[in-house]
């Protein structure tokens, strides 16, 4: 069976219902987490989420949803699951990026991921990174991102490397918002998240935390977090403001003293640091597979 096959097969059979929550004891020893959802008339894909979360069977879990007042049947989702969420609001908002801001104000976890309502976490992502986040106790810890259809078909893996500020500049995205975990002090020592963006607020308060040379990033294997294509997704429907948006938090970070030249040498520096990554790790199926693409 193809890679992709199986990753399907495993998503498929994850979301498929809630499975029996029951905690090991002595589990709790994981630092908590605080998962939030921004939600706006996704009714058709936010029970997906939710069960992505709740069936990661998380010990020390906080599961925040942020509705912005649907018409749909999405409240009707989350009452379903209510028992199993640490706090909900269904209310009109001034967006996804102001959504995720209200839950960050609330939230008690050592380390704070979100998930769009559309999206989904992999099976294990959530003890992965328990155990990731106990030994190496870094700030922020990402993983890989995969790309499914609106009946969960798995179609794309995009593997991430090891993460390089330069690379996040010049290149574009280094690092997923779907398979992100980052400790609660970034927000309080950098601030929430940037209203003013529409699009790339992902990019900008990841650039922006990891500016700083205090903050410690790890890429670890195993974390994997879904970006679900359809034709209603924010990023289908505003991608030119999001370059926009992208331009404009790059000149922000480029050096003044750096020359285009220069930048571009850095640019290609950086593309060969991706392939060497996975060639270095003889990754050969991944490599065989982006190649194919």
């Amino acid at each position: 069976m193809h890679f992709l096959e199986q990753s399907t097969q495993d998503l498929r059979n994850f979301i498929s219902g809630l499975k029996t929550i029951t905690h090991a004891a002595g589990a709790s020893k994981y630092p908590k987490l605080t998962v939030i959802t921004p939600s706006y008339n996704q009714a058709a894909y936010l029970e997906r989420t939710i069960l992505s979360v709740l069936n990661q069977n998380y010990p020390n879990l906080e599961y925040m949803i942020v509705d912005g007042g649907s018409t749909d049947a999405s409240v009707e989702v989350i009452k379903k699951y209510e028992k199993h969420i640490s706090w909900w609001v269904s209310e009109k908002d001034r967006g996804q990026v102001h959504a995720i801001n209200k839950a960050l104000e609330r939230a008690t976890g050592d380390y704070i991921t979100f998930q769009n309502s559309d999206d989904v976490y992999f099976p294990g992502t959530f003890d992965r990174f328990g155990e990731a986040a106990l030994k190496y106790q870094s700030d922020i810890l990402y993983g890989d991102l995969y790309m499914i259809t609106t009946d969960d078909e798995v179609t794309e893996i995009l593997k991430t490397t090891s993460y390089s500020f330069s690379c996040q500049i010049l290149e574009g995205m280094q690092i997923h918002n779907q398979s992100l975990f980052f400790k609660r002090k970034l927000v309080q020592q950098y601030g929430t998240f940037d209203e003013s963006y529409r699009f790339a607020f992902d990019y900008e308060f990841i650039t922006r935390y990891t500016a700083h040379a205090t903050t410690s990033i790890r890429k670890i294997d195993g974390l994997g977090g879904a970006l679900r294509v359809h034709a209603d997704a924010k990023s289908s429907t505003i991608a030119s403001v999001g370059k926009e948006e992208h331009s404009k938090i790059q000149k922000l970070y480029i050096s003044t003293n750096s020359s285009p030249a220069l930048n571009k040498m850095r640019y290609l520096w950086c593309r060969i640091r991706k392939i060497s990554y996975f060639v270095l790790r003889l990754d050969i199926k991944y490599i065989s597979f982006r190649l194919s693409r």
